[in-house]
């Protein structure tokens, strides 16, 4: 009989991260404009929130808050985001490792001065922390754009034990796809079960031959849109998640 074996992603699976992730992109873009507000409007975060389903790297939520500060409609910004990003980035002469670094030192400053903060900010999916305890950490991976150490802290703070070195992150500079193919190879006998909230992340996977045995799952309460759900529904390998179905997963 195969063994099971977990993907999961990190936000948007495990981590309702999207206010804390708007406030650190807020912080960050107070550094580099100087018109903008110390704290964001309530009406901002809700926007970001909206957008948050296209987000991929937690660097861009920078440009999310600066573009939106500037005017600029969710659905437009969602509509052509990269565009959008890249546009302002160009204007005003950013590179993604500044970007990047910056968004992390920013975080660490946080978590360093008000660490209770940061992490009330970081709520566990309803139900998930049960899950995580449950599984076998020895079969367990965390596969997530975040850096590693953030995962690690919030894991902790909700008194769960997870191997850091299970903890795949931003730092691995890696794919998705590159490292569940590196997982395939290295548990051959293994059931790979993929849970992930990006839709463009499952496809991605599908679209990769050497992945063709990996089990994906669209987290339904994650950071997807209404549209990018019911497209899930019409795609063969792809099944859609709830959260009382991951308690049984």
């Amino acid at each position: 009989m195969s063994h099971k074996l977990y993907a999961l992603d990190f936000d948007g699976v495990i981590c309702d991260s999207a206010v804390e992730t708007g406030m650190a992109g807020w912080l960050v873009a107070r550094k580099l404009w100087t018109d903008m507000p110390d704290a964001p409007p309530a009406e901002m975060m809700q926007a970001f929130r909206q957008v948050r389903p296209v987000m991929e790297t937690g660097y861009e939520a920078v440009l999310i808050m600066r573009l939106l500060f500037e005017g600029m409609q969710p659905d437009s910004l969602m509509a052509a985001f990269h565009h959008q990003i890249e546009a302002l980035m160009i204007r005003d002469e950013l590179g993604v490792d500044e970007l990047k670094q910056l968004f992390g030192t920013t975080r660490d400053q946080w978590i360093a001065d008000d660490f209770d903060s940061w992490i009330e900010m970081n709520p566990l999916f309803d139900g998930i922390a049960d899950k995580l305890k449950q599984i076998d950490t020895d079969s367990s991976y965390i596969i997530t754009t975040k850096q590693e150490r953030f995962v690690d802290h919030i894991l902790k703070a909700n008194q769960i034990s997870f191997p850091l070195a299970q903890i795949y992150g931003l730092e691995r500079n890696l794919s998705k796809p590159q490292i569940l193919t590196d997982l395939s190879l290295e548990r051959p006998d293994d059931e790979i079960l993929f849970v992930e909230d990006r839709l463009p992340t499952l496809i991605n996977v599908i679209t990769d031959d050497r992945l063709d045995k990996i089990r994906l799952f669209l987290a339904d309460w994650g950071y997807n849109t209404r549209q990018d759900r019911d497209s899930a529904a019409d795609i063969k390998r792809i099944n859609t998640l709830s959260l009382k179905d991951m308690q049984q997963l």
